[in-house]
């Protein structure tokens, strides 16, 4: 099934916006939303209506009450069928790669979906400790199966999202810091070549932001990071693999030099999916970091839902954690089992969540590490080092920095990497993400998780090397075969319709 605006009724700018919408049908026409359908009026009011006070009269003003409303006349299948095609027009990891450079986005295996579902797992937050002994302690289990895999001595699980967590890290560094007379240091350095979040987070906490220069390899610029440090340096933050997918071979020399004048190792946690099982953090000379669950350990990504950032730290940087955390008593019930609790860390910088965190996003990760177990993890992280490699490998586009991990960045060369990605979409592929990081002209960074299969990645690369023999015209009018064309994206952002109310809108 195939769309173009072109078809859309009327030439004025509100109606070309009103037909973006997903909604084509087979014979050329675009049928009408659901609330512009044959509608019939409904009476809601009399003696036993729902907020009145059975004598039909309502505690709220006129002028917020009615009597009545319209309805759209909808039969079950009409309704049915209309979200099922709406389902059929969206692209998700349910339905093909995607490949999106740093971002993870791994399937999301659905037995984790079906423990979460569980009967059991619906327990209320503020129920006595006494009463949620099994809550606590699986996160308890999830604290130690983190701080085991990222080499930390301790782990918060509060932080709601990856970005939270960067936040709490860095706010952890800037107590620890405080305590310990050290309050003068203002500066966080942060490569280039980082994510964005990386410089909101020290930003927002604080601190001024140092820009590191990459060497020619792609990797930290070691005379650049010495110039950069000094007595007023409170953190590095560094991604490892980075964002080229490039390991940091200098990465216990740059522990060094950063620890040698005061400062903190801070690791972003969005690429650990290269080192599961293999290296870790913590015994690369990282302080702190933070965990993306929904990268690393497969929980939904986005979407406005929930999230879970953990935090890990070492042991001196431990007293400063947000409270509570979950530990184990040194005495057992009376039947023998373990007994948790919640305890405040001595210096610690607060509740940045409410409760324990996201308790059920937490559970389908902890669902995910022990189902996987260690040999399991391990083989994920192999098997996304591979399969970035082969993809890489098949494509025509060139791949200027290796050898790398689980994710690379390749170049569009003359071509404009948006418009590349506009037409992977008529490929029925979802495409990487472009124009960054900078480093790279026209950046496609590519990261096809340990998920994929090699059939599935063949056709992944079919549709890259296809896209790369196309011409520019081609490439600017792409996308031709999804259901809405190509959008004004900086109008979208700048001025977002955020109601199907404002779609006739001329402003």
């Amino acid at each position: 099934m195939t769309g173009d605006r072109s078809d859309a009724p009327g030439d004025d700018d509100a109606a070309q916006s009103r037909y973006d919408q997903a909604r084509y049908v087979e014979n050329g026409e675009y049928e009408p939303l659901l609330s512009e359908k044959d509608r019939t009026r409904v009476e809601i009011g009399g003696d036993d209506a729902p907020g009145t006070d059975g004598g039909g009269t309502s505690p709220l003003p006129d002028d917020l009450t009615r009597d009545s409303l319209e309805l759209p006349e909808l039969s079950e299948p009409e309704l049915a069928r209309h979200y099922t095609r709406l389902s059929q027009m969206i692209y998700g990891i349910d339905s093909g790669p995607y490949p999106l450079g740093s971002c993870t986005m791994k399937y999301n295996p659905k037995f984790t979906e079906d423990v979460a579902a569980l009967p059991s797992a619906a327990v209320h937050p503020d129920r006595s400790e006494g009463s949620v002994q099994g809550t606590l302690e699986l996160l308890a289990r999830l604290q130690d199966y983190l701080g085991r895999i990222g080499g930390m001595d301790a782990v918060t699980l509060q932080p709601p999202a990856g970005a939270a967590g960067e936040f709490v890290g860095i706010r952890v560094a800037a107590a620890y810091h405080e305590h310990n007379g050290e309050g003068h240091r203002d500066e966080v350095i942060v490569p280039e070549s980082a994510h964005g979040t990386n410089f909101a987070s020290a930003a927002l906490g604080g601190y001024d932001v140092v820009s590191l220069p990459s060497d020619d390899e792609g990797r930290v610029d070691l005379e650049a990071l010495e110039a950069a440090l000094s007595e007023d340096t409170a953190a590095l933050m560094l991604t490892n693999p980075n964002t080229l997918g490039l390991f940091e071979r200098d990465i216990e020399e740059i522990a060094d030099m950063v620890h040698g004048v005061g400062g903190l190792l801070y690791y972003d946690g969005a690429n650990l999916n290269a080192l599961l099982g293999r290296a870790r953090p913590g015994d690369m000379g990282f302080d702190v970091m933070h965990y993306n669950v929904h990268k690393t350990f497969a929980t939904p990504h986005g979407g406005g839902g929930p999230g879970a950032g953990p935090v890990g730290v070492v042991s001196d940087l431990a007293p400063f954690l947000p409270a509570p955390r979950i530990r184990e008593r040194d005495e057992r019930s009376t039947t023998g089992e373990p007994i948790y609790e919640r305890f405040d860390p001595e210096h610690t910088i607060g509740k940045v969540h409410g409760f324990d965190g996201n308790w059920l996003v937490l559970v389908k990760a902890f669902a995910y590490i022990a189902r996987l177990g260690d040999e399991g993890l391990a083989d994920a992280s192999a098997s996304a080092v591979l399969n970035a490699n082969y993809l890489a490998q098949r494509l025509e586009y060139d791949v200027p920095y290796g050898p790398f991990h689980h994710e690379f960045v390749a170049s569009a060369g003359e071509q404009d990497a948006a418009d590349v990605a506009k037409r992977m979409l008529d490929y029925g592929v979802h495409p990487p993400t472009t124009k960054w990081p900078e480093i790279v002209p026209e950046a496609l960074m590519t990261e096809p998780t340990e998920v994929e299969s090699k059939a599935t990645l063949d056709r992944l690369a079919a549709a890259f090397n296809a896209v790369a023999d196309e011409d520019d015209d081609t490439l600017a009018a792409a996308p031709e075969r999804t259901t809405a064309r190509r959008i004004d994206q900086t109008s979208a952002a700048r001025t977002p319709r955020l109601s199907w109310q404002a779609l006739g809108d001329d402003s």
